[in-house]
């Protein structure tokens, strides 16, 4: 097989959601550097304005409601309108509520599953549809290796993981004649307010939002599929992937990998769960559509995986 050369970044119109924090800026400042042309999409459109400035580079920062098609649509002719028909879209947004499926309200499982699921949902097919007729583009969806497992303690985070690893795919293969290039991100726990209060194991160790940036340059220069960070998770994961569903149990558990999920400080991860719960207007909880009602502020909505 013929060695593959690195594709150049430099000029690429690259367009992040959930760029203005966490694994999203991280990966907007890493492509500024390598002279990509950078727009980053985020709920609070002040913060992503600001971002946008700080990042230089002729950055763009627009505003975005992954779970609106309408404004999702409006980014994608925004970000062609400043910088160009978009080459690459990472479909970064994303949030992390935990907790016990049973005792988990009906509020946070539609906002779970707006964002994380009909938002890349949503910006895959946009993206496909633009990208198609110039038999060009790539579409990078970031998931989590609980996309490939199933840790108790965050049920409904977990199965949009798994569905955005079944959507990305099932599109790459509808797409093989198009000459488009799919990849699904799949970190461990990573170093951002969302992965805050959850502890290491022997099984998991976290990243920095840094090292999953640089996966996803790596996965724009070289394209591939499956995109682990660190890689020797995938190594392990698909190690044990073909065992007996017993064995896989008592590896996890020996691990203490089954415990990511669960074995969590609340106290810190406090600040971020009411960001989270806010991170959707017309979702919130009763007292706080009522508080708003009243005349209270919103908190700070969030969007970024």
């Amino acid at each position: 097989m013929a060695k593959q050369h690195p594709r150049p970044v430099h000029g690429k119109v690259v367009a992040i959601t959930g760029g203005a924090r966490g694994i999203g800026r991280a990966t907007a400042e890493q492509l500024v550097r390598e002279g990509a042309r950078v727009a980053i999409g985020d709920l609070d459109a002040a913060l992503t304005e600001q971002v946008a400035g700080e990042l230089g580079g002729g950055a763009v920062g627009l505003p975005l409601d992954v779970t609106n098609r309408e404004s999702f649509a409006a980014f994608f002719d925004g970000v062609e309108e400043r910088l160009g028909p978009v080459d690459v879209l990472v479909n970064n947004a994303g949030i992390m509520p935990l907790g016990d499926f049973a005792e988990e309200d009906d509020a946070t499982t539609q906002r779970i599953i707006d964002i994380n699921v009909h938002g890349v949902l949503t910006g895959t097919k946009l993206a496909v549809r633009r990208m198609r007729p110039r038999r060009s583009g790539h579409v990078i969806n970031v998931a989590s290796m609980v996309g490939k497992i199933s840790p108790p303690g965050g049920a409904t985070y977990v199965a949009s993981k798994h569905a955005v690893v079944g959507l990305t795919e099932a599109v790459e293969n509808e797409n093989l004649d198009f000459g488009l290039d799919f990849s699904i991100v799949m970190p461990v726990v990573v170093r951002t307010e969302l992965g805050s209060g959850i502890k290491e194991t022997r099984g998991v160790k976290s990243v920095g939002p840094e090292e999953v940036a640089g996966a996803i340059v790596d996965a724009i220069k070289l394209p591939r599929r499956d995109v682990y960070v660190p890689r020797e998770v995938g190594y392990i994961h698909r190690a044990t992937y073909p065992l007996p569903q017993r064995a896989q149990v008592a590896i996890a558990k020996a691990m203490r990998s089954d415990r990511v999920l669960l074995d969590i400080d609340h106290g810190q991860r406090a600040a971020y769960e009411d960001r989270a719960a806010h991170s959707e207007p017309g979702l919130e909880p009763e007292s706080v559509q009522e508080a708003q009602t009243a005349g209270g502020e919103p908190a700070e909505p969030v969007e970024a995986a």
